[in-house]
């Protein structure tokens, strides 16, 4: 270690290699920084200054692999001081000291504890300062303390409550963690190795010779290697809970495809268990014929003998994952012994009586011979395929336990791919040095000798001195066609195989019966089905799932009750297969998304060969039965379309949500290659809501016509200053986007802060959507209160529509009667659920208290009314505002309410009528045809009105109905109305005049100086001028209201032509005039104004 520093500075060297890294600590001094002896060679590293701090830093340059000697060069503290030892800005003296980088402010270096999860196992959970406590100026009044705020920055403090979440995860500091080799190694291998090594892979290389028996265990390892590879590079990208198959597939294909996988691999586990019992069982029975003891009868016998083992391996389970690992351990050494065992006996010297029944040590004739396949009648490749592939799978009885791993990440690729690599090169050997040795057919008889001078027939048997001919047209009894037997027949120790038969069989249904739970347990707390809930309890240190290992108990036992388990043999076995092809897909999927969040650290892998892997588990599910595997589909699709219907609120980052952004981001960056075509014009609203649950009715009849067709983007304009606003608007943002996605809405939440109202909605114009998606109509509620707003508020409401036809969008603005805000509703409902969650509260609190005792009851009452948390809502079912709930009279415009859940009901029979007065490219009529396509407002007609002339009515009736026909619109009638330019009666012009009179200027009844100082001082008022120039629009819209009155009060919705008001032409007041006498006393209106763009089109 090399000290750079003045000659003044002492501190304590450690015994370092010097090409570890090189420290510089800088006297805080000025006049000594400056000696440097001239000579020496400039130090290797870097040097950061931040500011006047640049004085006090620690610079410090790793050269390769040599943090972990400065990990501990920190960690033992034989050079560096402590914190406590100086004052932290005591840069005055000749102190020198070590500090880290990062004190001193606020701003946080990087630290794990900033990533983890909430609760995590592994450590606490720490708060890394916000960007707005950073970014903001310090407060006045705060005074920094060294060291407080230094170490909540960089994780060494935390908050109360998070020091008692972290006390509870201490408790659990004890639980029982195995390594690679005894929790994932050992698993693997006793789960693989089974009885299929011990009893049928001589039959297999009998029928399929050694070259086709090496074919068939090789093309099986590649479907489990593969796997593995896949199974690694999804264990090793992140952190590992524990739920092993069930787990990895959810994390990566999310709930759906892993809730349903989860399920039936947990009951294939639990099957299994029995299936191994069984197999257990079997044995033990044969062992019991052969010595006359059968105690009832063959299939009995099963059953007691099952049901005592399951009783015996539940108890060693629920004793606890490490009394499980021992006999494991034990199991695994039996197993490996006997496996020894029958490779020793090859070579000891055979008897007559083992030649007798086909063994005659490794023979070059007996290989040559056996070298080929000899399939019998019925049997073939993929048959003997489908016979030895489970005894290949097991290859996640590690990962199943992936919650009781030290390392996951690490244990589950070295652990699962060593594993495999191991029982392969085992199965290879016993495949191959049993075809060397063992004739297919053999008699038994030792008689059966060749006698000199009789002609041999050329079998391997007869060059040996054996004639077992006659196998060829009687059945034999011995031989690799014939006897399971062979390995105990060969092995130097016969008693031996049978013992690693049973620690085959018990290991494997040890090895199940500890999964089966751990992965019911894992899916039962993520909650995707809400029934099973009761078992994702835990207990003890290791959270062993009790009620699962029960629950797992039970299932077992009723199989294991049936005693024939070949029927369900082939389900389980694909069960299992369906789960390694999801695993398989994960991993391609994964990577295919190219989501920056998937980084395995396990790095042997292809996402092809994972892709081909996933096609070769299905194709083995119908090789092993197709009936079975048409089972499994028809069940996993079952749960898949359970689990989608319930949608679990859970948010995992699958690649499921990685693969839906690029899809959207690609059609999105397609789209703009293509040029739009009327054809497929469609609208895409901004639709200015505010908060979407304010103005429900807006956002409802425009979700209408844009459902499953057009975008809809619910917009709000935070007006105030912007620290606030911005604050405020961060804040709903998911809140606001969830309410939508709640209430079934299909539209986005869009927010910006502005100085003022038509700022903001002219940025929303402008920049909202993407590429093609952008909108190309504004929608927009009536302002009923114009005649009392500011005139601030006038100017930016007519503006905006001004602002949307220079940008080429249309406008639509709906009036109903009761107008569209229901927010002060919503405040009212929200403080009264408030008053009633306190209520409850503290009756609960004084339910509680009522033992307490009477001098210190009150204090408790209120000390437990404070903890409770009295001001949250309790969610409902159903948050639209059509369930608010009976109030106090008065508290709330009960005709608003009703008013605001209008477009959300059915519409009965009735009419919308179509008052087309002005081409705009048909968006006035494109509209309303829509909504009759939808459900609610499907039995509702098209009633047709336009302007003409009096004495062609019938022309141009009919020259009408022949455009509707040529654009596919179907209409229940049509009206042309021909006295549009009727001056309308007194009545109505003087209901106008009326509401215009107070904001005329009347400037031609006053001198022209008194005049022109008005225009100045009140330049919005309406001139004489002004309305002599537009007299005729003004009388048209007054009759326009008669005419409306007349034909159309009866209508369920009226879709009107929006009058356009010209720049500087048409004052703001007296265009808000127009649109209120134009639409007054009137059912719901749509006033509509495309951009006078073709929307409709006749060609094909």
């Amino acid at each position: 270690m090399s000290l750079n520093n003045s000659s003044n500075v002492f501190l304590d060297s450690v015994p370092i290699n010097t090409n570890r890294f090189q420290v510089n600590v800088i006297n805080e001094s000025h006049e000594s920084s400056a000696v440097m002896d001239d000579n020496t060679d400039p130090p290797h590293y870097e040097e950061t200054s931040f500011g006047d701090e640049a004085q006090n830093r620690l610079r410090i340059s790793f050269r390769p692999g040599n943090q972990e000697h400065y990990d501990n060069f920190l960690q033992n503290g034989e050079t560096a001081k402590t914190d406590a030892s100086f004052h932290a800005y005591d840069s005055h003296t000749n102190t020198y000291y070590l500090q880290t980088f990062g004190h001193n402010t606020v701003d946080a270096v990087p630290k794990i504890e900033y990533y983890r999860n909430t609760g995590s196992i592994s450590g606490p959970k720490v708060n890394r300062p916000s960007l707005l406590e950073i970014h903001e100026q310090l407060a006045k009044n705060v005074a920094v303390v060294p060291g407080a705020a230094d170490r909540v920055a960089n994780g060494d403090g935390m908050p109360g409550e998070e020091q008692a979440e972290n006390k509870d995860e201490e408790d659990k500091a004890g639980a029982v963690k195995f390594g690679w080799v005894k929790g994932v190694l050992v698993r693997c291998m006793l789960n693989i190795w089974g009885v299929m090594l011990f009893i049928r892979l001589s039959w297999i290389v009998g029928e399929a010779g050694i070259g086709l028996g090496v074919l068939i265990i090789l093309l099986s390892t590649m479907v489990t290697s593969i796997t593995g590879l896949s199974t690694s590079a999804i264990a090793t990208n992140g952190f590992v809970r524990g739920g092993g198959a069930y787990y990895l597939i959810s994390r990566s294909l999310g709930p759906e495809f892993g809730g349903s996988i989860g399920l039936i691999f947990a009951f294939a586990n639990a099957v299994a268990v029995a299936m191994y019992v069984v197999g257990f069982a079997e044995t033990v029975v044969d062992l019991l014929k052969e010595s006359d003891s059968m105690m009832v009868d063959p299939t009995n016998d099963i059953r007691i003998i099952g049901s005592i083992t399951v009783v015996i391996l539940l108890g060693i389970s629920v004793a606890g994952m490490e009394w499980e690992a021992k006999a494991q351990v034990i199991l695994l050494i039996i197993l490996l012994i006997a496996i020894a065992n029958f490779f020793i006996g090859t070579v000891i010297p055979s008897n007559n009586e083992k030649k007798s029944r086909g063994f005659f040590n490794y023979q070059a004739s007996i290989f040559a011979e056996n070298f080929g396949p000899s399939f019998t009648k019925g049997e073939g490749f993929f048959s003997v395929f489908a016979i030895f592939f489970p005894a290949a799978t097991g290859i996640l009885a590690g990962a199943n336990i992936s919650g009781d791993l030290e390392d996951p990440q690490d244990a589950i690729p070295r652990g699962t791919m060593l594993a495999i690599f191991i029982t392969t090169v085992a199965y290879l050997g016993v495949a191959i040095c049993v075809g060397a040795c063992v004739v297919r057919d053999a008699t038994g008889n030792m008689n059966d000798t060749i006698i000199s001078g009789i002609s041999c027939n050329g079998s391997a048997a007869c060059g040996l001195g054996y004639d077992f001919s006659r196998c060829r047209h009687e059945p034999c009894q011995y031989g690799l066609m014939n006897n399971f037997q062979v390995m105990s027949m060969v092995s130097g120790f016969g008693p031996l195989i049978t013992a690693g038969i049973f620690s085959a069989t018990l290991s494997s249904a040890l090895a199940s019966l500890v999964s089966a739970p751990k992965v019911f347990q894992a899916l039962c707390k993520d909650n995707i089905y809400k029934a099973l809930q009761f078992f994702a309890k835990g207990y003890g240190k290791n959270n062993e799932p009790l009620r699962g290992y029960f629950l797992t108990f039970v299932i077992a036992m009723a199989f294991i009750l049936i005693a024939e388990l070949n029927t369900i043999a082939p389900i389980i076995s694909n069960f299992f297969l369906a789960s390694y092809a999801l695993i398989n897909f994960s991993c391609f999927h994964a990577s295919y998304a190219k989501s920056p969040g998937w980084r395995p650290a396990y790095g042997i892998y292809n996402m092809w060969v994972s892709l081909f892997g996933a096609i070769l588990c299905c194709a083995v599910m119908f090789v092993i039965n197709w009936w079975a595997a048409v089972i499994t589909y028809v069940i996993e699709f079952f749960l898949y379309i359970y689990v989608t219907y319930k949608k679990p609120d859970v948010n995992w980052g699958s690649s499921t949500q990685a693969l839906s952004y690029v899809s959207a981001l690609d059609n999105a960056l397609e789209l703009t290659t293509v040029e739009d075509h009327v054809k497929n014009f469609r609208p895409q609203c901004v639709v200015l809501t505010g908060g979407p649950m304010t103005r429900p009715a807006l956002l409802d009849i425009t979700h209408a016509f844009t459902k499953n067709s057009g975008l809809c983007i619910c917009c709000e304009v935070f007006v105030g200053p912007r620290k606030l606003c911005v604050k405020e608007m961060n804040s709903g943002m998911a809140k606001k986007q969830s309410w939508l996605i709640k209430n079934k809405i299909k539209a986005f939440y869009a927010a910006v802060a502005a100085d003022c109202f038509r700022d903001g909605v002219r940025s929303l114009l402008q920049a909202s959507g993407l590429g093609r998606m952008k909108p190309n109509t504004l929608v927009i509620g009536y302002k009923r209160n114009w005649r009392k707003a500011p005139l601030t508020e006038i100017e930016n409401y007519v503006g905006i529509i001004h602002d949307a036809f220079d940008f080429e969008i249309g406008v639509v603005i709906v009036r109903m009667s009761q107008g569209f805000d229901i927010s002060q509703v919503l405040q009212v409902q929200e403080e009264l659920e408030k008053l009633e969650q306190e209520r409850l509260a503290l009756e609960a609190a004084i339910k509680d208290n009522e033992c307490e005792e009477e001098g210190g009851g009150i204090r408790v009452l209120f000390k437990k009314a404070s903890k409770l948390n009295i001001t949250k809502p309790t969610p409902k079912k159903d948050s639209s505002v059509n369930t608010i709930q009976s109030m106090h009279v008065g508290e709330f415009n009960q005709k608003l309410v009703e008013a605001s859940t209008q477009f959300k009901k059915k519409q009965g029979k009735g009419t919308i009528d179509v008052w087309w007065l002005f081409d705009d490219g048909g968006l006035t009529l494109l509209i309303p045809y829509i909504l009759t396509l939808r459900k609610k407002w499907k039995d509702c007609k098209l009633r047709i009105y336009v302007g003409g002339k009096i004495n062609h009515i019938e022309e141009e009736k009919i020259a009408m109905a022949s455009l509707l026909s040529k654009f596919r619109i179907k209409f229940a009638d049509i009206h042309i109305i021909g006295d549009i330019n009727v001056k309308p009666n007194k009545e109505s012009w003087k209901v106008f005049e009326e509401m215009i009179e107070p904001y005329r200027l009347h400037e031609s009844c006053k001198d022209l100086t008194t005049a022109e100082k008005l225009k100045r001082e009140t330049p919005w008022k309406i001139t004489d001028a002004e309305l002599e120039a537009v007299k005729e629009k003004c009388y048209r819209q007054v009759r326009l209201n008669e005419l409306l009155q007349e034909h159309s009060r009866a209508a369920n919705l009226i879709v009107l032509s929006l009058p356009v008001a010209r720049k500087g032409s048409i004052s703001d007041l007296l265009y808000m005039a127009w649109l209120e006498i134009l639409t007054k006393n009137l059912p719901p209106v749509l006033l509509v104004r495309g951009n006078h763009k073709n929307v409709l089109t006749f060609y094909s």
